[in-house]
């Protein structure tokens, strides 16, 4: 049969407290991309699906919007702020639908394995019948129990597991929220609202790994999913870096985290390391995340005589914020004096331990200008960065010293980051 058209709604406004994230939960990384990402580029792809709206935590309508911008998703027709719980989210996004698709499908923002099969099943079965979810049958033995002792065991050949998607006559779903709202009834999903109006919902197959990333090891086993699949994982990203400071007297000359012998240092707001500001810009850069001036302005008090191997663990903080984490960094240092060979495998090491990376991954290599210029008449060192990235595994990672200002919540700042 010809399907109507589908309006899809996707409840992703949990804020994750069970899944201990400072960010919301569907906006973790799984293989570099968040978790919102991949139902919603399913149903992208889907002819059926004419309009998406994505519900989720306010403070993040700024994030989803990138996400929805990037990823050129381009049914996604509005992002609205979620609500108390799951059902009021959905209740949001019904409301933002446009009005033209006759039926609904709802589908949880934080289930990665939705398939395309299932989402025609489901609407094929909701077109017929008014009313279907995916479901899979109970495996295991169930028991009824109370304060700890079991009462019965059930007849699990009539028991379900059920998942999303669901889908919904447009004016039966509608009905059913309102129903729910005026009698303060609070349901689990949304075929429950509907089952309260006597209206049957037909059980359609759903699939094993369909699987809702609820705390920290669901991650893990959507990360060992996504790994045995043949979806590639997201290409590596690579950025580029340069910084460059003038000689002051009386300054400790800090290069790569290290400090090295000289009669003067660096001039500069913070302890003017130019490699490891070098490397940060090009981190950054890689995960197009702006520069270090945007993140630690020359001009902001908190960071007068910062060291920057703090600011470098923040980066790495951000990094992993956005799914991503060092894959190697390669630096070119351009000095006259003093002689800096002897210092690089501790600068290596250095550098290597604030990206939390082996320091295999690192390497510093050190020249001159032969007199030429700026550097070859000894008023400065310069340093040039590039720096590759690859997808972070497994849940969110934090690093001792604070959380990395995302750039979308960042106050303005200089263009570039010299005097930092």
């Amino acid at each position: 049969m010809s399907l109507p058209g589908v309006g899809a709604v996707v409840p992703a406004a949990g804020r994750g407290a069970r899944f201990g994230s400072p960010i919301p939960k569907s906006l973790v990384p799984l293989r570099g991309r968040p978790l919102v990402y991949y139902p919603l580029d399913v149903l992208q792809r889907m002819d059926e699906v004419e309009a998406i709206v994505v519900a989720a935590p306010a403070e993040a309508l700024s994030d989803v919007w990138r996400l929805v911008r990037d990823a050129g998703l381009t049914k996604v027709t509005a992002v609205v702020p979620g609500g108390a719980d799951r059902q009021a989210s959905v209740a949001a996004g019904l409301a933002a639908l446009p009005p033209g698709p006759r039926l609904v499908l709802v589908h949880d923002g934080v289930r990665p394995f939705l398939s395309p099969e299932v989402v025609r099943a489901v609407v094929d079965a909701a077109a017929r019948h008014g009313a279907a979810t995916a479901a899979v049958p109970v495996a295991e033995t169930i028991k009824r129990a109370e304060d700890g002792w079991v009462e019965a065991t059930l007849d699990r050949s009539r028991l379900y597991h059920v998942q999303t998607p669901q889908a919904f006559d447009r004016g039966l779903l509608l009905r059913a929220h309102e129903e729910a709202a005026r009698q303060g009834f609070r349901g689990t999903d949304d075929a429950s609202l509907v089952e309260r109006l006597g209206h049957r919902v037909r059980l359609v197959p759903g699939s094993s790994v369909n699987l809702k990333v609820t705390v920290p090891e669901d991650l893990v086993g959507a990360d060992a999913l996504v790994r045995s699949s043949d979806a590639p994982a997201p290409a590596p990203r690579i950025g580029i870096g340069f910084d460059a400071h003038r000689f002051a007297a009386g300054r400790p000359l800090i290069l790569g985290g290290v400090e090295i012998p000289a009669a003067r240092g660096l001039a500069g707001h913070s302890d003017a390391d130019v490699i490891l500001h070098a490397v940060m810009d090009a981190l950054l850069g890689a995960a197009g995340c702006g520069d270090i001036g945007r993140h630690f302005p020359p001009d902001a008090p908190e960071y007068a005589g910062a060291r920057s191997l703090v600011l470098l663990a923040r980066v790495r903080e951000l990094l992993a914020e956005r799914g991503w984490r060092a894959a190697h960094v390669d630096v070119m240092v351009m000095a006259e004096s003093p002689r800096l060979a002897p210092h690089i495998p501790a600068m290596r090491q250095a550098i290597a331990g604030g990206l939390g990376v082996d320091a295999d991954r690192v390497n510093v290599k050190a020249t001159t200008l032969e007199g030429m210029g700026a550097i070859g008449r000894e008023e400065g060192i310069a340093a040039q960065a590039v720096a590759s990235l690859e997808a972070l595994p497994g849940p969110i990672r934090t690093v001792p010293g604070g959380a990395a200002v995302p750039p979308d919540r960042a106050g303005p700042g200089p263009g570039d980051d010299e005097g930092a």
